[in-house]
């Protein structure tokens, strides 16, 4: 192969993550503003890197008591958002992750954040947004670099 065609199917690979992506942000976006026109709803999440990433979102009364819950998890842009059992009826407040099982864990960890949300939330806390992996990069490659110089 040479490296004209390497290009044009680096080139096609891309466009079709783009497309892929769309199509996945769009399939969100639909339950997540179904879920809105029942009531608040409260939004959890992990990224993956490498793993499976994981949003929660519970769809929740004035009282902070969870309706619905509904997840979607997965690496590639074919995950779609499903149902999550078990949480209708609980507080979110009281969510701790252990709701889910031990095989899912940055869907456990999107449970805590969203409960942790919640619950600054109420208190009228900031809520800070995660530094994405850039940032993330750029701190360690601060620190190694200012532990090089001492």
């Amino acid at each position: 192969m040479n490296l004209f065609a390497i290009g044009i199917v680096v080139a096609v690979a891309f466009l079709l993550q783009i497309a892929f992506s769309m199509i996945q942000m769009k399939h969100f976006s639909r339950e997540f503003v179904a879920l809105r026109r029942g009531g608040r709803v409260v939004c959890g999440r992990k990224a993956g890197g490498f793993h499976a990433g994981a949003v929660a979102l519970f769809q929740i009364d004035a009282e902070g008591i969870i309706l619905q819950a509904k997840k979607i998890e997965g690496v590639t842009v074919l995950a779609r958002v499903k149902p999550m059992t078990g949480f209708a009826g609980k507080h979110i407040a009281s969510l701790t992750g252990e709701e889910i099982g031990p095989s899912h864990k940055n869907l456990r960890k999107a449970v805590r954040d969203a409960s942790l949300t919640y619950r600054k939330y109420v208190a009228g806390e900031t809520i800070t947004e995660p530094l994405s992996p850039w940032q993330q990069a750029g701190i360690y490659a601060r620190m190694f670099l200012k532990s090089k110089k001492a």
